[in-house]
Order: structure tokens, then C-alpha cells, then sequence
């Protein structure tokens, strides 16, 4: 998977947290999403149709996932 730059905006509508607090929850959220976005989670939650036939192979699925744009015929379905 290509790596993409993200940015985080975190809105708070309280008073009583402290600058530490603050530090603490966005870390927190940062390393939920950085879980979330792992390659592994990519593979379980999506499978590849390869024109003709569909593949839940980790290997082949993350090279193709390397690609820019994928290639004619690649498709990534989302299992839920």
C-alpha cells in the first residue's frame, strides 16, 4: 500500500483538559488508527477479483495494493 501523508484534526468541547490530557488522547487515536491501517487488517477486511477469479492471498494482494492505480481487471471488494 502506498503510504500517504494524514493529518489528524481532534475537536474537543471540554473545559477541564489539560494540555497533557489533550497530548495523551490524540496519541491514544493515532495509534488506533495506525492498528487499523496495518497491512494485515487490509488483507483480512478486503479480497482482490482478479477478472475471473477472486483471492484472499496476503502476498498477492499487497503487491497489487502497491500499485498507483490498480491494473485493468483488479478490483478490491470489501467483505462486509
Amino acid at each position: 500500500m502506498v503510504a500517504a501523508n494524514q493529518h489528524l484534526f481532534i475537536l474537543f468541547n471540554c473545559e477541564w483538559l489539560n494540555e497533557k490530557a489533550i497530548r495523551q488522547t490524540s496519541q491514544s487515536v493515532r495509534q488506533i488508527l495506525q492498528d487499523i491501517n496495518s497491512p494485515s487488517r487490509f488483507c483480512t477486511s478486503f479480497e482482490l477479483v482478479n477478472r475471473n477469479s477472486i483471492t484472499q492471498n496476503p502476498k498477492i494482494m499487497l503487491r497489487e495494493a502497491a500499485h498507483f492505480r490498480l491494473r485493468s481487471f483488479r478490483f478490491f471488494i470489501g467483505k462486509n
